[in-house]
């Protein structure tokens, strides 16, 4: 099985879409600082999202500094890179859609309640923006496709990684400023992500949607001694959001009785790990042919010259 550390190569091999989305990315960035009275209309100000409401999708695609462009362009290559082979580039592309736009939902949600909380205007009025939440969902994906895969360098499993980044966003937000500026974005980013591919996503090979092994609950965010009480908060939340049962299918006819929950069972789960290890070798085999093919071209030149 492949590891992690083809995936996060930094040689090449994007798909299209996540260049052109990098780009994107960039040229949101330049458009602020070329034009800084641009912001105030594609920011999330949650003062101003009512009439301007489109800055609820247009928010995620502008990063306010350098270091915040730079993080998530590399972060978006380099997990499209592992993501979008497995899910497609329609799938890819509509879980970027989603997760942003419910994101920025919840975080002018949050906004407001920290108002009427704490009477502090700065709430209303400070401009909130950048990929980071839908980063956050990526490492969801990453989770749920590569979970017991080690990082490289590290003896550390693939589906520890969005629970360390809260616990690493949640303790620098004691020691910055404006932790209301990221913490919440990365918290429903996170949240966001593990929702839809946990009740929404769409399996052509199955007639269910969503992801509904043990090994993807929400618990599994935490250590196993937390799990007993999490678990009962998390289905209530689960309910509220999604319904009365955890997996739909997409059509009425389908047979419960006669199927079980596919991914209920490790089995599943087994088969959605090794869906991305072959993609991800896959695209390694391909850039290795590429890079043998562009080296060979000089010689059979010089060949042909002589």
């Amino acid at each position: 099985m492949s590891s992690l550390s083809g995936g996060t190569s930094l040689a090449g091999g994007y798909s299209r879409l996540c260049k052109g989305l990098a780009v994107f990315l960039v040229a949101g960035h330049l458009l602020v600082q070329i034009l800084p009275v641009s912001l105030s209309y594609l920011a999330l100000i949650p003062a101003r999202t009512i009439p301007f409401a489109w800055n609820l999708i247009t928010a995620g695609y502008i990063e306010q500094t350098i270091y915040g462009v730079v993080i998530s362009t590399v972060g978006l290559l380099l997990m499209g890179k592992m993501l979008e082979p497995v899910w497609s580039s329609r799938e890819f592309l509509k879980f970027i859609f989603i997760v942003n736009f419910l994101t920025s939902l919840w975080v002018f949600v949050t906004a407001i309640i920290l108002y009427y909380g704490t009477t502090k205007e700065s709430y209303l009025y400070m401009p909130l923006s950048g990929f980071h939440g839908v980063l956050a969902g990526f490492l969801v994906g990453v989770k749920q496709i590569f979970s017991d895969q080690e990082l490289p360098f590290l003896k550390l499993k693939a589906k520890w990684l969005p629970s360390i980044l809260l616990l690493l966003a949640g303790i620098s937000s004691f020691f910055t400023a404006e932790p209301a500026t990221y913490l919440p974005t990365l918290c429903f980013g996170t949240y966001m992500g593990w929702i839809y591919l946990r009740y929404w996503q769409k399996k052509p090979e199955i007639k269910f949607k969503g992801d509904p092994g043990d090994d993807f609950s929400f618990s599994s965010f935490f250590p196993e001694f937390l799990r007993p009480v999490i678990d009962p908060i998390a289905t209530i939340f689960g309910r509220l959001l999604c319904g009365k049962h955890e997996i739909q299918p997409e059509s009425d006819d389908h047979d419960m009785s006669s199927n079980p929950l596919p991914g209920s069972d490790p089995i599943e789960a087994s088969r959605r790990r090794e869906r991305g290890a072959r993609a991800l070798e896959e695209r390694l085999a391909a850039e290795r042919l590429a890079a043998v093919r562009t080296s060979q071209e000089p010689r059979k030149d010089a060949n042909e010259n002589v």
